[in-house]
C-alpha cells in the first residue's frame, strides 16, 4: 500500500542543506560512487530502481541492500528535498502541488488523468526570464535554474500519491520556467526518465516545450532522442509576437522555424506548435488564416489553447464561438490542429498561479 500524502518526508531547509540529492547524481555518477565506497557498480541500479520504480521514501525501505550501505546513504544524501505546502485536487481528479525548496523558493508540478494516461507537468526553473504577457510564471521574474534532482523530485512527488495501481505514462516539461534555458539540467533529468533502469518512460512519451530558443531547439535536436518538441508560438507574425512574447523581438519567427524544421530533420518528430488563444489580442479569422499560411506546408500539429484567464494579465478566455472558428479555419487551411482539453479549472490551474498566489500571502505577511 502506498503512503499517503502526510507520511512522505517533509524536509526541512536545515536538514537539506547539510546533505546533497541523491536523484542529483547520473546513473553513472551514482555507480561511481559505489565503486568508491567499495560497493559495485550494480548496487546504483539497486538504489534507482527503489526510488524510481518501487516507490519507496526512504534508504530503510531498500532492503536488500546491507544496513551498513544504507547506512552509508543516509549518511551521504537526502532522497527528498522539497516540502508539500499546497495539494490542490479538482472535480476532474487533477491534482497540482506547490512544493517548497531547500531555499525557500516554491515550484508547482500538475497531475492530469486520462482514461488511458496519467500525464505529469512539471517545472524547470523558480520563476521565468521570458516575460510572456499572459503567463503567470513570469511575472515574478527569474530566481535560479532547478538542479536535475529537484525536477525529477516534482514527478516523484506526485507519483508517490496517486494510487497503488496508477503509474506516470506521460510527461510535460511545460511548468515554470523555460525548459530549454536549463538544458544542462533538463537532459539527464530526461535520461532519468527514458532510462528502462529509471522511469523508463518511452522518449515519444515525453513532451518538451520552449517559448522558442532556435540554438537549444538544435542542441536538443542533436541528442538525437524521440522527445517531442512543443514551440509556443502563439502569433503568426513577429509584430504581434513580439508584443506577446518579448523575447522573440531578439528572433523572429524565421529563425524559429528554421530550427523546427532542423529539429524534424534530425529526429524524425513532428513538432507542435502551441497557441494560447487570447480574446481580443489574437484570436480573429485573419489571425488563423496568417498561421496556416505559415504552416501548411509543414509537418507540424497546432495545439490551441483557451486561455485560463489570471487576474494580474487583464488577459481574458475567448468564447467557444471564437475558438471553433479559429480551428475551422486552420483546419481548412490544411493545418493539423486540435484544442486542449482544459484540466482543472476550479483549482489554480493556470502555470504560475498558485506559486504567484502563495508569495503575495508572504508578501501581505511581511506587510503586517
Amino acid at each position: 500500500m502506498l503512503p499517503s500524502e502526510n507520511e512522505i518526508p517533509q524536509t526541512s531547509a536545515s536538514e537539506v542543506a547539510l546533505l546533497p540529492l541523491i536523484t542529483d547524481l547520473t546513473r553513472d555518477q551514482l555507480a561511481q560512487w559505489c565503486i568508491d565506497h567499495e560497493s559495485s557498480s550494480y548496487r546504483a541500479d539497486q538504489i534507482r530502481r527503489w526510488i524510481f520504480t518501487k516507490r519507496v521514501n526512504d534508504f530503510d525501505a531498500m532492503h536488500d541492500i546491507s544496513k551498513k550501505f544504507r547506512d552509508l546513504l543516509k549518511e551521504n544524501f537526502r532522497l527528498f528535498s522539497t516540502r508539500i505546502v499546497k495539494h490542490q485536487t479538482s472535480k476532474d481528479r487533477t491534482e497540482k502541488l506547490l512544493l517548497a525548496l531547500h531555499d525557500g523558493h516554491h515550484v508547482e508540478c500538475v497531475l492530469m488523468r486520462e482514461p488511458k494516461r496519467n500525464t505529469v507537468c512539471i517545472s524547470t526553473q523558480v520563476g521565468c526570464a521570458m516575460g510572456c504577457v499572459f503567463c503567470a510564471s513570469g511575472l515574478l521574474g527569474l530566481t535560479r535554474n532547478l538542479t536535475m534532482g529537484e525536477i525529477l523530485e516534482q514527478i516523484l512527488r506526485l507519483d508517490r500519491i496517486i494510487g497503488e495501481e496508477e503509474r506516470v505514462s506521460n510527461i510535460v516539461v511545460m511548468g515554470i520556467g523555460e525548459p530549454l534555458a536549463n538544458l544542462s539540467a533538463l537532459i539527464p533529468a530526461l535520461d532519468t526518465l527514458n532510462h528502462k533502469g529509471g522511469m523508463g518512460i518511452g522518449a515519444r512519451k515525453i513532451t518538451v516545450s520552449t517559448v522558442g530558443l532556435p540554438v537549444k531547439i538544435r542542441e536538443l535536436a542533436d541528442v538525437n532522442k524521440s522527445y517531442i518538441l512543443a514551440v509556443s508560438l502563439h502569433a503568426p507574425n513577429d509584430t504581434l509576437r513580439d508584443q506577446i512574447v518579448p523575447t522573440n523581438n531578439k528572433i523572429g519567427i524565421q529563425k524559429i522555424l528554421d530550427a523546427t524544421d532542423y529539429y524534424y530533420v534530425t529526429t524524425g518528430r513532428r513538432v507542435t506548435f502551441e497557441y494560447i488563444l487570447l480574446a481580443g489580442v489574437n484570436d480573429s479569422p485573419a489571425h488563423a488564416h496568417e498561421l496556416a499560411c505559415l504552416l501548411k506546408h509543414r509537418n507540424a500539429h497546432v495545439n490551441l489553447i483557451p486561455a485560463n484567464g489570471v487576474e494580474e494579465t487583464g488577459y481574458k478566455t475567448p468564447t467557444t464561438e471564437d475558438v471553433d472558428r479559429f480551428f475551422m479555419t486552420l483546419a481548412k487551411g490544411g493545418v493539423n490542429v486540435t484544442v486542449r482539453k482544459r484540466k482543472g479549472d476550479d483549482i489554480d490551474a493556470a502555470c504560475g498561479q498558485l506559486r504567484l498566489n502563495r508569495e503575495k500571502e508572504k508578501d501581505l505577511v511581511q506587510i503586517q
